[in-house]
């Protein structure tokens, strides 16, 4: 209850500051519904090539997109920790955090919290939507669960790999340059991964799973037999507990060796 409650006093600060500054919200949701339209532009382009990609249909791999942005949308609002290293370890706030009681990561996550992103993954629903009848799906009520426990298990992924990545800023005096290179490589989990090597596939699968952030959890809606995608699918929040575990676990490790900011 005390979380809850803090989250909630966080949620109206956010709120008040929004409200004196109204045109910036609406500019944040713009310039991210454009990039967001730009990428499902790139896609349709491609298809204008080629009727398939990878025993893929343009209908199906727009929908892998349609569901690539809801979790997205949701990983953007509640950890939205980009430029935590810039703030908090050069500049010295996570000295302030550490004198409160709450726990670190929570502080960090709820201080950047950022809820234009979800007007992302409310688009990313509709994309699926609109593929789901183009493509005749049948529909029960189990896809809603379901729809459900995939997007928080991608979420949960997001969270862990980006947790770890903002902890490495604990054992370094400089701000290392890998969330950028991260945030490019997730972009190819919105694609079929036969469609890359077996390498690459192994990466964004096992290593870097960020498959299971789009392609493999839309794969189950969608009863794409080929590499067994569908039943990888029900991996997903398993795969989202290790990852977002480990991720927490090198941010509590990190946290305790962090000795200050210094002068």
């Amino acid at each position: 209850m005390r979380y809850a409650s803090l989250f909630w006093e966080y949620i109206k600060n956010y709120a008040k500051t929004r409200l004196t500054y109204r045109a910036d919200f609406w500019i944040e949701v713009l310039s991210d519904l454009l990039f967001q339209g730009m990428n499902l532009i790139f896609i349709l382009i491609v298809f204008q090539h080629t009727p398939s990609l990878g025993g893929w249909s343009e209908a199906e791999v727009v929908f892998v997109y349609g569901f690539f942005m809801v979790p997205f949308g949701v990983f953007s609002t509640f950890f939205s920790i980009w430029n935590f290293s810039e703030r908090y370890i050069v500049k010295g706030e996570m000295d302030r955090v550490l004198t409160r009681p709450a726990h670190s990561l929570y502080q960090v996550l709820l201080e950047n919290v950022d809820p234009p992103s979800l007007i992302g993954s409310f688009v990313g629903a509709i994309i699926m939507a609109l593929c789901w009848t183009q493509l005749d799906l049948p529909f029960h009520l189990l896809d809603v669960l379901m729809l459900i426990v995939l997007v928080l298990g991608a979420v949960l992924i997001y969270a862990g790999l980006y947790t770890a990545l903002s902890a490495i800023s604990f054992y370094s005096d400089a701000p290392t340059g890998i969330v950028p290179l991260m945030y490019n490589i997730q972009n190819y989990g919105r694609y079929p991964v036969n469609i890359y090597n077996k390498m690459i596939r192994f990466v964004l699968t096992w290593l870097l799973p960020f498959a299971f952030v789009g392609v493999i959890p839309a794969s189950y809606f969608l009863e794409k037999k080929a590499d067994d995608l569908s039943r990888m699918a029900m991996m997903t929040p398993v795969m989202g507990i290790i990852v977002f575990s480990l991720g927490l676990a090198l941010w509590n490790h990190g946290v305790k060796k962090y000795r200050g900011a210094g002068s």
